[in-house]
C-alpha cells in the first residue's frame, strides 16, 4: 500500500482506511486502529491537511498508548515528531519521540527503530 499512497490515489485510500476504521468500530477489534489512523494522517498530510494529520497522529498515539502497543506507539510518535520537525518545533519533536524510542531494548536493526534513531539524531544534531 505504501507505494500506492505515493500516487494520486488519495481519495481511494482515504475511503479504504475509513472503511477499515468503520469495521474496527463495528466489530470492536481495535488492534490495528492506531496504524490505520496514522496512515490516514500521512495521506492527508501529503495533501497539505496539517491540522487533520496532527489530530489523526494524536489519535493513533493515544490508542497505541492505551493498548500498550509499542510498535504502533513508535510509528505514531515518529510521524508526529516529523510533523513537529517540519514546523521547526525540534525540542517538542525530540521530547515526544525519545522516551518511546528509549523503551526498546532490542530490535534496533528493524526499519522502524532505524528511522526513529535517524530522526532523533536529526533533532539532536
Amino acid at each position: 500500500m505504501n507505494h500506492a499512497i505515493g500516487r494520486d490515489a488519495t481519495p481511494f485510500w482515504v475511503r479504504f482506511l475509513d472503511d477499515g476504521l468503520q469495521i474496527l468500530e463495528r466489530t470492536g477489534e481495535r488492534w490495528l486502529a492506531a496504524e490505520l489512523y496514522r496512515l490516514k494522517g500521512q495521506l492527508l498530510l501529503r495533501h497539505g491537511h496539517t491540522e487533520a494529520a496532527e489530530e489523526l497522529y494524536r489519535t493513533a498515539l493515544s490508542i497505541a498508548e492505551d493498548q500498550e502497543a509499542k510498535l504502533w506507539e513508535l510509528r505514531a510518535a515518529a510521524s508526529l515528531a516529523r510533523l513537529r520537525r517540519d514546523q521547526g518545533r525540534y525540542a517538542e519533536a525530540r521530547n515526544l519521540l525519545a522516551p518511546i524510542y528509549g523503551w526498546f531494548t532490542e530490535g534496533f536493526d528493524t526499519q522502524d527503530l532505524k528511522e526513529a534513531k535517524t530522526l532523533l539524531n536529526e533533532l539532536t544534531g
